[in-house]
């Protein structure tokens, strides 16, 4: 049975992560009042057509007016200008937390906004599809995935137990480091990837001897996964390659470098180091398995269609 952890709770940003932690909250009682806002009218509309909070309120100001914890789920290029509009009326002793994927430059420009009669945790959870808006979230979104606190060497020790306590709750493990290492690791972990994603399915869009058709109606299943991350949320994905420049732009000089000795045994033949390699990858893919951060299923679990019936 859960108990309620903050007697009022604020969520800024009704998008897929946002939309998640609102309905989880709600789910499993650990509020007594939960408010939610978003920039949008639309959103604030359907929020409050499907009821995703307590209270819908129609600025940010306004939501977080005596909030004990405010979540702020906006694109991270955004969170510095949201973490100034509300700094003035956050109550004293608030826990102030975000979700954005980038934290070293994002963290720091929230903390110079921040009063510091306020307590702020910054935390991302590796969790997510590629679907958005109100919704598409589910209260289950963070079972078993992870949630990394990144929080400031002057950080409030009891306010970041509290916040993890919260991530543990909804069902997330929790995991902290430093915002720096956070975004080196998330880098070659989720960013690189995702440029990649974007890179292959626009590099099959632009082929000129293969039609459109042809891509769409032959994609086996490494181009129809790529599809799948290229979908992401372009207004997100831009934010953070902007805001992670520097780490990104490092693991992406490493991605080069082992590209160049891949050309290289393939040019020449050598059957031996592209084994290698891809018997070091597949244990990789073994190990996130094991880990329980993916099923192990056939074509990643997806259904399969039947054999038409055995005709007599």
């Amino acid at each position: 049975m859960t108990t309620v952890q903050f007697p009022r709770v604020t969520i800024i940003g009704l998008g897929h992560i946002g939309s998640s932690i609102a309905r989880a909250v709600k789910e499993l009682g650990l509020t007594s009042e939960l408010v939610v806002t978003d920039g949008s009218p639309a959103i604030r509309q359907r929020a409050t057509e499907i009821r995703l909070g307590d209270r819908v309120a129609e600025t940010n100001a306004g939501a977080v007016k005596d909030s004990d914890l405010v979540i702020v789920c906006v694109p991270v290029g955004n969170l510095g200008k949201v973490a100034a509009e509300i700094a003035p009326h956050l109550k004293a002793g608030a826990i102030v937390s975000d979700v954005g994927s980038v934290k070293g430059p994002v963290a720091r420009e929230m903390a110079e906004h921040l009063p510091k009669t306020v307590h702020f945790v910054p935390a991302h959870p590796v969790a997510g599809t590629e679907d958005s808006g109100p919704d598409s979230g589910f209260a289950e979104l963070f079972i078993d995935r992870w949630c990394i606190l990144t929080p400031l060497p002057d950080a409030d020790a009891a306010a970041v137990e509290r916040l993890a306590t919260l991530w543990r709750t909804i069902g997330a493990n929790v995991e902290t480091m430093t915002p720096d290492h956070h975004d080196l690791v998330l880098a070659v972990t989720s960013h690189l990837p995702h440029l990649i994603a974007y890179t292959i399915v626009g590099t099959a869009d632009e082929l000129e001897n293969v039609t459109e058709a042809e891509v769409l109606k032959f994609s086996a299943g490494g181009f129809r996964d790529f599809t799948r991350i290229a979908a992401s949320d372009p207004t997100m994905w831009r934010d953070i390659f902007l805001a992670n420049k520097d780490a990104v732009l490092e693991m992406l000089g490493t991605f080069q470098e082992d590209l160049s000795k891949l050309t290289r045994a393939i040019r020449r033949g050598d059957g031996e180091a592209l084994f290698d390699h891809f018997t070091r990858t597949r244990a990789i893919r073994r190990g996130i398995v094991n880990l329980g951060q993916d099923a192990a299923g056939a074509n990643f679990g997806r259904p399969h269609g039947q054999l038409p019936p055995k005709k007599d």
